[in-house]
């Protein structure tokens, strides 16, 4: 509800608007009066009203030097102007003030509340077009990804910023351009060029949304109608902005794809996926350019590697040792210590064990400290027996997140929830302290609450705060800011137009149909 102040010398005028307007039922918060324009400063400061009606002829500081302190203080706050005279030259300096409404003394109750009505739509309007503002093309492409905003919100705004956002299937890209040679002063000279011709590359086709992550990487949202289109369109594009990093051998580009998903919401998991792509892509690079720069030629290796993921699924401690005995025959032919090849064959093998692991138990915590220490595991693998030494210690990983999977994401679902209905009317509620709460990373907590609900913790906490507030507006005579508050939002006017979206309906609408609907019954 929007706040008013009344400025008047006339005790009897300023005694009569305070009387005649209901400003509970017309959802406006009477902040209280000044009799002139210097009481009034100070209260002004502390009430913060939305709007200000002031008389013109007062004394000590009358209307219009009152307006022009205030316009410049504070100039989103809206004034009408009140005055005795129906002279052009006071309405004129007014309106050079900038003032929202000019009117003659005595002011009926209806022509307040019609003018009081038409500029709180105005104050609406500018709120909704200062939140647009706000928000650029990368900043909505970049919360899409983080799984920062929910699907109405994202569909309002992408209208306002015409971006082209529906569709029925999403997939994310995200590329790395890195040089390759050791010239770090270097670096921008090389990278600016091939970025922007990578940049334009998007840029030329409708299916492309991207945005700049950081100097060196790019995220793009690729759209399509078909989940097979998408799919071909995001192989075809890694292999086309590859072809163009390799137009400069001191560079290198690499790609991750994610999923394809049917929803904008999944746009969140299938980033994810696709930065996991990316650095196991940069990580393999890494030892196939050790390997490159070998001077020893590589072994013929034949692994087996389906054997070896089936393994990881459905393998058991009683017969790893038998089973690596056999399936890392083949590297018992290697020379460990004069060749890369081995560690290079090991690497690829990690990767994608770790990849079946995850997609099959989906472990809760971040797999990146893990897989750092396995890369340094692989610098000390000299010969056949520390390779099956290695190759043990990768199993013992993986299976132990099957362990740890079995029931484990219906607790962080249920602890999650409990913790945000404890916690919804704070205004400062975020993801991050939601991980904190359950002991994870942010971004995995975000992962596993979208894949086993279908849902955003954006969307989830909104759909909470919004079925309190439906219960008080239903149940209380609490006014609409107070609501508001209880129901963790600080903004009254955030939370009305987000009330609107998500039910058809004003609160002060819904809290009408409600009363209705009991006398009814």
């Amino acid at each position: 509800m929007k706040k008013v102040m009344l400025v008047d010398d006339e005790v009897l005028v300023r005694e009569n608007i305070r009387k005649c307007v209901d400003w509970d039922k017309e959802q406006f918060i009477y902040c209280g009066d000044a009799s002139d324009g210097e009481v009034a400063l100070p209260l002004i400061e502390e009430w913060m009203p939305d709007i200000l009606i002031t008389d013109i002829k007062m004394p000590f500081m009358d209307g219009l030097e009152l307006t022009s302190v205030v316009r410049s203080q504070f100039p989103e706050m809206k004034v009408i102007i009140m005055s005795g005279h129906d002279e052009f030259a006071f309405a004129q300096n007014a309106l050079r003030l900038g003032v929202e409404d000019y009117c003659l003394k005595p002011v009926s109750a209806d022509d307040l509340i019609a003018m009081l009505n038409k500029i709180s739509d105005k104050i609406d309007k500018e709120y909704e077009q200062k939140q647009q503002f706000q928000y650029t093309e990368d900043k909505l492409l970049a919360d899409l990804c983080g799984g920062l905003i929910g699907t109405p919100e994202a569909i309002e705004i992408a209208a306002r910023l015409s971006v082209p956002i529906t569709a029925r299937y999403y997939a994310v890209i995200v590329t790395d351009l890195r040089i390759t040679q050791d010239e770090p002063n270097a670096q921008p000279a090389f990278e600016e060029p091939l970025q922007a011709a990578v940049r334009s590359y998007l840029q030329d086709n409708p299916q492309f949304l991207f945005y700049t992550r950081s100097r060196t990487e790019l995220v793009c949202i690729l759209k399509g109608n078909s989940e097979e289109a998408v799919t071909r369109a995001a192989q075809a594009a890694a292999e086309d902005m590859r072809a163009i990093a390799e137009n400069d051998s001191c560079c290198c580009l690499h790609v991750g794809i994610g999923s394809v998903q049917e929803r904008l919401q999944g746009i969140h998991v299938s980033y994810l996926e696709a930065d996991e792509d990316k650095t196991n892509n940069r990580l393999r690079s890494r030892y196939s350019d050790k390997l490159q720069s070998s001077r020893f030629l590589p072994e013929q290796v034949l692994l087996d590697r389906e054997q070896f993921l089936a393994f990881v699924k459905l393998g058991t401690p009683a017969n790893k040792e038998t089973f690596l005995e056999q399936f890392s025959l083949d590297l018992a032919k290697m020379n460990w210590e004069s060749s890369s090849y081995g560690c290079c064959v090991l690497n690829d093998l990690t990767l994608d064990a770790i990849r079946t692991a995850k997609q099959t138990f989906r472990p809760a915590q971040d797999t990146a400290p893990m897989i750092t220490r396995l890369q340094i595991r692989l610098g000390e693998v000299t010969s056949w027996e520390s390779c099956k030494a290695y190759l043990s210690e990768l199993l013992d990983h993986v299976w132990r997140w099957r362990t740890e999977s079995s029931g484990r994401y219906s607790e962080i679902i249920e602890g999650v929830r409990d913790y945000i209905h404890k916690n919804y009317h704070n205004d400062q509620l975020g993801l991050k302290d939601m991980a904190v709460h359950v002991r994870l990373s942010p971004s995995h907590l975000s992962k596993i609450y979208s894949q086993e609900t279908g849902q955003t913790l954006t969307e989830y906490l909104t759909q909470t705060r919004m079925k309190k507030a439906k219960e008080l507006l239903a149940g209380t005579s609490s006014k609409t800011f107070e609501i508001a508050y209880e129901s963790g939002y600080s903004d009254h006017h955030y939370f009305s137009n987000l009330f609107k979206k998500h039910t058809g309906m004003t609160p002060t609408e819904y809290r009408k149909q409600r009363n209705c609907q009991g006398m009814t019954e």
